[in-house]
């Protein structure tokens, strides 16, 4: 069962030493890592961070990943300036903490982004990608805006919009099977509700052995058990946006 007194997933895992391929822009209000493909292209993908903020090597090296697959990737603070969470804060605080930095509170963010990303780097087809606090605002986005074509949502904590289910765009869901943080009864309950409510393409992945945030903490080289479940997951979520953008 998910563990109430750590109320986020979040132990940082295998902090990455990378550096990134990309730059750090100003797009309005908001500062913005962007990392482009080698070949010009229309596809774009909003890459939205864990609770560790858009500064985290890991979830750069992902962008870069995208960027390597053909897209421009572009991972914006979606905490506008607020801390990120660090892990020697006290897990305590992390409620209140969590209560300026809502996941289904990024709406404006996400216009001034998408309109950047149409008018200054010509893409046409934009899909999102989210970890753990990011997964959770990939789901509400989904659900609500019209401008994007997809979503992959990984490990994205279900609590924040229980018995919201009916998607506006095709999603993909990927799930850790020992998540401390979500139990596989809540993506049991969420599969049930995208049955029910769902009109458009969705799928949910259970990742056997894996544990929260394996897709983009862990890595590959120092975990080899785990290896081939982490580049499963990669290449899903790129697969996915390849079909629908």
């Amino acid at each position: 069962m998910a563990n109430e007194s750590r109320p986020c997933p979040c132990d940082i895992g295998d902090r990455f030493d990378y550096g990134g391929r990309g730059q750090e822009v100003q797009v309005g209000h908001i500062k913005a890592y962007v990392c482009k493909a080698p070949a010009s292209t229309d596809k774009a993908v909003v890459v939205i961070h864990d609770v560790f903020g858009w500064q985290l090597p890991n979830t750069r090296y992902m962008a870069d990943m995208l960027a390597a697959n053909g897209y421009i990737a572009i991972c914006p603070d979606f905490f506008v300036g607020q801390e990120a969470w660090k892990p020697s804060n006290d897990w305590a605080s992390f409620d209140d903490w969590l209560k300026t930095r809502n996941a289904g509170k990024i709406d404006k963010e996400v216009d001034v982004i998408v309109k950047y990303l149409s008018e200054q780097c010509g893409a046409k087809k934009i899909g999102v990608i989210g970890f753990c606090w990011g997964g959770a605002a990939v789901q509400h986005l989904m659900l609500k805006n019209p401008h994007l074509k997809t979503g992959v949502s990984l490990y994205g904590v279900i609590r924040f919009f229980e018995g919201r289910s009916n998607l506006l765009h095709p999603t993909f869901f990927i799930f850790a099977e020992k998540d401390d943080y979500i139990p596989l009864e809540q993506v049991t309950l969420l599969e049930q509700k995208l049955k029910q409510n769902c009109k458009v393409d969705y799928e949910v992945k259970i990742y056997p052995g894996q544990t929260h945030g394996f897709v983009h903490r862990k890595r590959e080289d120092i975990n080899p058990q785990d290896k081939p479940y982490i580049e499963e997951g990669r290449k899903d979520m790129i697969n996915w946006l390849n079909k629908y953008l």
